[in-house]
Formats: structure tokens, sequence, C-alpha cells
């Protein structure tokens, strides 16, 4: 009567923490029983106890048991606890972070030397935005619309386009399914916002900053003003830093990305820009400021005029 007066209190149906659908990834070691498995499974908590596990067990068929990774949520019932632990483990993943900032040639670079492509298939994919798109992607290449993230993705199964497709997919559900009707896009364009979310993203280190360098940066475009901004001569090189090659196409007025010698915007974005450069490029601070530079603890100094700007750079020696 005993045995029974408890089999009838466990609901295989019901959840074990309703309403807790945070995942988590469960390893199932190679040779486990059903009966090995339930300390692990009560002491993460998707088992409410082990008489609750000892029953379940007794009363259902677990020898379907499968060794491997499987994602699991406490909101599991005991039944849904079965048929993921019998079903499809899933792949060994590891993490890849693409960096804040990362042009579309460093994230084939890290990708070459993770041997999971060819070199250049990345970036072939990428400028020449042969992909699915959730979006339309306003752009000659898919630059800045590339979701800077740590992902986790299988190495064996791994392809650019794939890749890629995912970095689009997160810029929509991150940024585009929020911000796509906000006033700014409207007023300057998606591709606009991602260009100048690109530069601050370069241009300003401290993300607290970004917005005041971006009502700087939209001021000097809607007052007709060259940008100046130095980090969009840096764009083309191979080496970001190369400062031989920078100080050529500083001087160099047929170089596209040169916002000293050039009007407007740069042609596409210089980077993929992160979430906080985003935001601060729809939502510029106004300011007194014309200028600005940062001294050699990367703060931002700003400047009304070019005889202020040019005491700053002897004051910070800044050149």
């Amino acid at each position: 009567m005993w045995l029974l007066s408890l089999l009838a209190c466990v609901d295989p149906d019901a959840p074990t923490v309703p309403g807790d659908d945070a995942e988590v990834v469960f390893e199932v070691p190679k040779g486990s029983t059903a009966n090995g498995l339930g300390p692990a499974l009560i002491d993460q908590g998707f088992v409410s106890g082990a008489w609750t596990w000892k029953l379940y067990v007794r009363q259902n068929d677990l020898s379907c048991l499968k060794a491997g990774k499987f994602r699991l949520k406490k909101s599991m019932s005991l039944n849904e606890l079965k048929t993921t632990l019998c079903g499809v483990p899933i792949a060994d993943e590891v993490p890849f972070t693409v960096v804040e900032g990362w042009r579309i040639r460093d994230i084939d670079e890290a990708l070459a030397a993770k041997g999971w492509i060819e070199p250049g298939e990345y970036t072939k994919i990428a400028t020449e935005k042969a992909v699915d798109a959730p979006f339309e992607v306003p752009s000659t290449t898919l630059e800045g619309y590339l979701w800077p993230e740590t992902y986790m993705v299988t190495a064996d199964k791994f392809t650019a386009k794939g890749f890629a497709e995912r970095q689009l997919g997160l810029f929509k559900s991150k940024f585009l399914d929020a911000h796509g009707a906000d006033e700014c896009i409207t007023k300057r364009g998606l591709n606009g916002v991602v260009v100048m979310a690109s530069m601050l993203e370069r241009e300003e280190p401290r993300p607290e900053n970004r917005p005041i360098v971006a009502g700087v940066l939209w001021k000097r475009i809607d007052g007709g003003w060259k940008l100046g901004v130095d980090a969009t001569s840096r764009y083309t090189l191979a080496d970001w830093n190369d400062r031989k090659a920078f100080l050529t196409n500083l001087r160099d007025p047929d170089e596209p990305y040169n916002t000293r010698l050039r009007d407007g915007l740069p042609p596409t974005a210089i980077g993929n820009p992160a979430l906080p450069s985003l935001l601060a490029a729809c939502s510029p601070q106004p300011s007194e400021w014309w200028y600005y530079l940062h001294d050699g603890q990367r703060q931002f100094h700003g400047s009304r005029d070019a005889a202020e700007h040019e005491a700053n750079r002897k004051k910070f020696d800044v050149w």
C-alpha cells in the first residue's frame, strides 16, 4: 500500500520546476545506467528527489538512454526528460568569439587559423552577400551586419555561409527587431546608422562616451564638414596598425575611405559594431564640441574650434 501510494504521487507529465526554462547542457557518461544518473539529475534540479526517480525508473523502460550531451530544462517533466535523454545527443561544440569591431577580413583570418575554412572563403561570401539573409542588407557587402558575439560552433560541420547567416540572424534579433522602426533609422537610414556605429566602435574606447562622439560626427555630417575619422583610412589595410600604409592612405585623395579628404560617410562600415555603438549612433548627445581627441589614458577631450583642438593636441601630446 505504501509503494502504491508513492507511485500515485509521481506525475510523469508534471514539470519539475514550472517556468524554469533555462537550458543546461547535461552530460551522460558512457556506460551510465538510469539509476546511476539519478544523483546528478537530482543535484542539478532536473528531478525532485531520489524516490521520485527510483519510482519512475521502476515504472519505465530507460534502456534507451544514450551517452553524450543533452540540453535539459528544470521545467521538463519526467517523460520529457526521458524523451530528451533517449534522443540524439548534441554535437560537440566549441566557442568562437567575433570581437567587437572586427572586419570581415579579421573574422576570415581567425576562422582560417582554426582550420575551419580556406583563407578568403568567408571574405568572399560576406563581400558578395552570398547568403540567405533574414532581412534586406542595404549595403554592397555584409560589413557592419555580422554580429560580434561568442558563438558555440560544431567544428566538423562548420560552413562560412551558415556562420554568416547566424550572425545576420543575431543582428536582426538583437538590434533590428527592437530598433528598426526608430526615428534614427528613418532619418539616417539603417546603413547610415551601421556605418556610424562602426566608426564609434573604433573611435571611442569607452562605450559611455560614444553618444557624445556620435553627436560630434553627425553634427559634422549635417554641417557639411568632412568627418576626419582616421580609423576609416585604416579599413583597407591588411594590418590595421601598419602606420606607413596608414599615412599613405591619409594623403591619398582617391582612397574611398579617406574621410579627411572626401565628403560624407565612408562607402561601407569599417567593421562590425556591437550593440552599445549601434545605440549610440541612434542616440547622439548634443554638445558644444566640433573636435575631440583622446589622451594617453584614452580619456575623451572635446574642443569647440580648431584653436582649442590644437591646444589640446599640445597639452596631451597627441599628433
